[in-house]
């Protein structure tokens, strides 16, 4: 949202330079991301300077130019070669010396010394196009002969010089989406922290209805959708380019003016963000408004000179025999104001913001407008921002008031109600502001005080403040004017030590984002809607699961994600596009699914969500360095970092169940299970996905589900004893086994056949090729015995290493080496 410094301190009398404002701005949560300087005259007219002609020949080498000496306030005059008809001797002239920079047809001059036909010219005597003050190249232009020679052009034409902010306006904050609105929040700052000081509106009390020539009644057919609809008519007015004045103030904010009426409407809105339209009286067949729905498929053609197939849920603004507006959103191509116009129907009104969201999403229509009414106008400015914008148009495009005030509304709409209390408030700011300034700066933000009853108080909040219904949204309020950075951290932190049994979700998020980011991951959030085209034709998500967006931003945001996988993909194609290869990545977030096939009276019962932490890895684990060859990330990286995780919660890994990852995701890799319960499927993303987001790399994924892992972390019993006395013993076993046969089968018999002494196993080579059977591969395996009682002997380790290797020839075929 821009907004004009300039425009700004119009309604507030305040003294701060632009970049204090931004300042302040920025802290109390109307985000300043740029702060720019802006002349109503690109280049400010530096260096182009008033002069005076003294002298004026013809070149003696061309006849359409002429040698000029003119006096511009130094102590010589300058030689200057004028191409323009006009010049004489005693003009009063704008000069561009040597090094001033004029731009012409957006390209920039820089003004140089040049011999012209021989003859040296020092500067140039401009005419209005040359200087950006208007269009005529005729000749040259002449001032009064009052103008001071060496006046910079800048201050005999007053050229102003303005400071447009940039504000990232959050969607809560649509009350502070105006000048008005914005000068408002500024002088509650200014009104706590240094004197009171108020925003002011225009004073309209000089609006007078001229005669009653024109009425156009209003009727309201859909008084949900629009609560309070407002019109009046201005006959007899001349249709024109705006003055001045208002074209620099739209210009000011990136506006192009359009012409007087449609100006002042578009004036009033950055005024103070009440939109307004504006009919061609003589487009209203019937003489009369109509507010209402249009019957679902009705044509509709808009100002874009699109044809449009209407909604029945789409309120339109209708005359008696068709639609000529779709309400808050966008006017009709045939009732808007045209040079022709004489007659004006200016239309001021509310709309409920859920309807004029779901018409611009319907149609992919957004415009300043629905902007504004998608987050909720206020209902109470709707009658005077109507006599403001009369009183402007009657200024700048004539005519009369020809009719009274329409205000259809469904009653009045009085200040909102909220429960405040003063030790939450402390609670949650987490300081003891004194009472005495929470009433200032509730004063300065216009929320008023309605009743005390000790800590408890009841506010009323004024209905521009449409984000404000709740004790914590006050509390946001007070803390943003009174300043975060005045709220202390305390040099002593409490804390207390204790074991419970269901562990803190949010605490073992931190414990595994410590240690990813320590470990080099970045930590992504990717948006929940997705584009539904991913999950075709997969089994393990199928499309039929998908939660499906009923009115979608667009077909790549049409469906909520099953899983984290595929905005890590997205997010990983983008960094490869701007050539960051080597990517270390993890995220936090819920999944959702859609089950049709579960029989409930409750239709929530077929939907479910699930947090997941989403892990990738693509690109080099090691990079090229003169002492060490780069290394690619692979699968036993992306297993070292979930087994480090399963295992800081727990787990022992030797007690999961492993399978393979499913197919169609996966080019391989592994499921784990505990008690039954889907822990974490980890391996290398399927090619045919990758080729979805051309990435032509390997990527490395893991996702884990969070609520089985934080369940079997309460049921689990911490055990503790003390560290053996006696020596643990490794043995080695080399094993020629079928292809087909996977590690996990050996691990798994491993255990089952030697419960006590085996504590672990451990795969250290695999391979496959000369000297090997076709069909067969060597598998070395390590496996570690302990007796915590006593020390093993040479007969017992014999003893169960001869059972195991008994059971992997009786079970899996394998064959010692």
């Amino acid at each position: 949202m821009k907004i004009s410094h300039s425009w700004l301190t119009q309604y507030l009398n305040v003294s701060k330079t632009p970049d204090e404002i931004s300042k302040i701005l920025t802290s109390i949560g109307l985000e300043v991301e740029s702060l720019e300087a802006k002349e109503t005259i690109k280049g400010g007219l530096a260096g182009v300077v008033v002069g005076e002609v003294l002298t004026c020949e013809k070149h003696p080498d061309a006849d359409k130019l002429s040698l000029t000496t003119v006096n511009v306030g130094v102590d010589q005059p300058l030689s200057i070669v004028c191409g323009a008809p006009n010049v004489a001797k005693g003009q009063k002239v704008l000069v561009a010396t040597v090094g001033a920079k004029l731009y012409f047809n957006d390209q920039e001059i820089v003004i140089k010394k040049a011999k012209l036909r021989g003859q040296l010219s020092e500067g140039m005597i401009c005419a209005e196009d040359e200087l950006g003050l208007g269009d005529s190249h005729d000749g040259i232009m002449v001032l009064p002969a009052d103008a001071p020679v060496g006046m910079p052009a800048a201050d005999y034409l007053r050229i102003e010089k303005d400071y447009q902010y940039e504000i990232g306006l959050t969607p809560n904050r649509i009350d502070a989406a105006s000048h008005y609105g914005v000068a408002r929040d500024l002088a509650a700052y200014l009104t706590y922290h240094e004197s009171p000081v108020k925003a002011n509106l225009p004073d309209v009390s000089n609006f007078k209805v001229d005669n009653n020539t024109l009425p156009i009644p209003v009727e309201v057919l859909n008084t949900e959708a629009c609560p309070r609809y407002c019109g009046i008519t201005i006959n007899g007015v001349k249709v024109a380019p705006s003055p001045e004045w208002l074209q620099k103030r739209l210009r000011s904010i990136g506006l192009n003016p359009i012409n007087n009426v449609v100006d002042v409407t578009n004036f009033v809105l950055h005024e103070v963000g009440q939109p307004l339209h504006a009919f061609d009286a003589d487009a209203i067949k019937g003489n009369k408004v109509i507010v209402r729905t249009m019957p679902e498929g009705t044509p509709f053609v808009t100002l874009d000179g699109v044809e449009r197939k209407l909604s029945a849920d789409d309120l339109m603004i209708c005359n008696e025999s068709e639609p000529m507006c779709i309400a808050g959103v966008f006017g009709g191509l045939h009732s808007g104001v045209t040079e022709k116009t004489t007659k004006v129907f200016l239309e001021s009104a509310c709309f409920n913001p859920v309807y004029v969201r779901k018409t611009g999403r319907r149609h992919d229509l957004h415009t300043d407008a629905s902007f504004r009414f998608e987050r909720g106008t206020d209902p109470n400015i709707t009658v005077w921002a109507l006599k403001r914008a009369a009183l402007l148009i009657k200024e700048v495009a004539g005519g009369t008031i020809s009719s009274e005030i329409v205000d259809v509304n469904s009653g009045p709409v009085n200040h909102f109600e909220v429960d405040f209390n003063i030790h939450r408030a402390w609670s949650l700011i987490g300081k003891q502001i004194p009472e005495v300034d929470i009433e200032r700066i509730l004063e300065g933000l216009e929320i008023r005080v309605l009743k005390k009853n000790g800590q408890q108080w009841l506010l009323g909040v004024p209905t521009y403040r449409v984000d404000v219904r709740r004790e914590a949204d006050v509390v946001e309020d007070i803390l943003r004017i009174y300043g975060y950075n005045n709220v202390e951290i305390g040099a002593k932190v409490n804390g207390t030590l204790s074991y419970t049994k269901k562990p803190d979700s949010l605490q073992m998020q931190n414990i595994v984002s410590d240690y990813l980011s320590s470990n080099g991951f970045a930590e992504i959030m990717c948006n929940s809607l997705t584009k539904g085209g991913y999950y075709e034709g997969l089994a393990t998500f199928p499309e039929v699961n998908s939660v499906k967006i009923l009115n979608p931003l667009s077909n790549e945001l049409n469906v909520l994600r099953q899983t984290l996988l595929f905005g890590g993909l997205e997010s990983i194609q983008r960094n490869i596009n701007f050539r960051n290869l080597n990517l270390k990545h993890y995220e936090f977030g819920n999944c959702y699914v859609f089950k049709p096939e579960v029989k409930s009276q409750k239709p929530l019962d077929k939907y479910s969500e699930h947090f997941s932490i989403g892990i990738w890895l693509t690109g080099d684990n090691i990079k090229e360095h003169w002492m060490t060859k780069p290394e690619r990330q692979n699968f036993y990286h992306l297993k070292g970092y979930v087994h480090s995780i399963l295992s800081r919660f727990g787990f022992s890994i030797d007690r999961i169940e492993a399978s393979e990852a499913p197919g169609d995701i996966y080019a391989y890799g592994l499921t784990y299970k505990a008690q039954g319960k889907h822990l974490v499927t980890y391996g290398m993303v399927s090619p045919e996905i990758l080729r979805q987001f051309d990435i032509k790399t390997e990527v490395f994924f893991a996702e884990i589900m969070w609520l089985p892992l934080m369940d079997m972390i309460a049921e689990s019993k911490i055990q503790y004893q003390e560290l053996p006395k006696f020596p643990e013993v490794r043995r080695d076993l080399a094993l020629l086994i079928d292809s087909s046969v996977k590690y996990e089968q050996i691990r798994k018999l491993a255990f089952e056949t030697e419960r006590k002494l085996l504590k672990s196993v451990n795969l250290f080579d695999v391979y496959q090729g000369k000297n090997i059977p076709e069909g067969k591969k060597s598998y070395a395996i390590s496996y570690i015995l302990q007796d915590e009682s006593k020390t093993l002997t040479d007969e017992q380790i014999d003893r169960t290493m001869k059972r195991l290797i008994d059971v992997y020839v009786r079970e899996l075929g394998a064959q010692i080496r």
